[in-house]
């Protein structure tokens, strides 16, 4: 599989001599998440422009994408799907037969499902998640033993990623279960370089060997210092352990401003990859573009130690479909 690191797609802009046109195929996705899917990756993510709603991309080797149909759109808004604005932060999950696309609009979190991964997406139930309080960036897990989590932010002094235990046929909270996993505790979490309150989101969980990991971003996605860091914990509910050697993902790591909120998912490779996002460039945060790294995996002490590989960051870039 053919990588593009940074300075490569720097030194193809400089040898095409029309850096317009190849800037220009970059893929500008923030908030991006990746569902392989019988041989196929399929990426969607928080998109600038209107129509609102979650487009779907395809690719069989991580660099290059498509639209799975022409313009294709795999949730709009309108009849049937909840939300008016604000559609980010998506997060494709199969359940049985079904998926479900887990998303943020009018800062709530919803569901709408459909029978492929590429949609059309329409509403499960047509309301959010938990109308009680606004709720963001959602992250469906589910264990071992048949429960579903989800994994999400709410707001209060700053924004904290909770979870609670999922009713996956209704759509709701199971009542009594939200539990706060997280707080800015370190100085990477919030730095003085954008001010703002404390901010921890975009939550992702995996499970190896009975241990949970949490990613998440921290900072204001504004900063320069947003960022990537884990914890792990024996529970799906926490006590969370941070790394000792978080961030893994971040501006001194992998070269670009505002690298973070992303999700995990297995490679070609079978190796986990987290795919993000960064600052349009150094003076500018939007459009933000996609980018994927390796995670590089050691186990001490029965935990692990993730890693950016840094030497295979990847820049996706769309193909040209006439």
């Amino acid at each position: 599989m053919r990588h593009l690191t940074v300075a490569a797609l720097a030194l193809c802009i400089a040898l095409a001599g029309h850096s317009k046109t190849q800037d220009d195929r970059e893929i500008y996705l923030a908030d991006p998440t990746v569902c392989p899917a019988d041989g196929i990756y399929y990426m969607s993510g928080t998109r600038p422009g209107q129509p609102a709603g979650f487009t779907v991309l395809e690719s069989r080797d991580l660099v290059h994408w498509k639209y799975h149909e022409p313009d294709s759109m795999a949730l709009r808004k309108g009849a049937g799907v909840f939300g008016k604005t604000g559609f980010w932060a998506p997060q494709y999950f199969r359940d049985g037969d079904r998926y479900i696309l887990a998303y943020t609009a009018d800062e709530q979190t919803a569901f709408a499902c459909s029978g492929t991964v590429t949609g059309p997406y329409t509403g499960c139930s047509g309301s959010p998640i938990d109308s009680s309080a606004k709720n963001i960036d959602p992250f469906i897990f589910r264990d071992d033993d048949g429960r579903y989590y989800l994994y999400h932010v709410r707001f209060g002094n700053g924004n904290f990623i909770w979870v609670g235990e999922l009713d996956i046929d209704s759509g709701h909270l199971v009542p009594g279960t939200l539990k706060k996993c997280l707080e800015c505790t370190e100085d990477w979490e919030h730095t003085p370089a954008y001010r703002s309150d404390p901010i921890m989101e975009g939550p992702s969980v995996i499970k190896i060997d009975g241990i949970y990991y949490l990613f998440y971003s921290a900072n204001h996605y504004m900063s320069p210092d947003y960022a990537v860091g884990y914890a792990w914990a024996e529970s799906p509910c926490g006590p969370w352990h941070k790394n000792p050697d978080n961030p893994v993902i971040h501006r001194s790591i992998v070269g670009e401003n505002g690298s973070g909120h992303g999700d995990l998912f297995k490679g070609p490779d079978g190796e986990y990859w987290y795919v993000y996002h960064v600052h349009n460039s150094d003076t500018r945060v939007h459009p933000r573009k996609t980018r994927m790294v390796p995670l590089s995996a050691d186990k001490k002490n029965g935990i692990i130690s993730f890693r950016a590989d840094t030497a295979r960051i990847t820049i996706p870039v769309q193909q040209r479909q006439d």
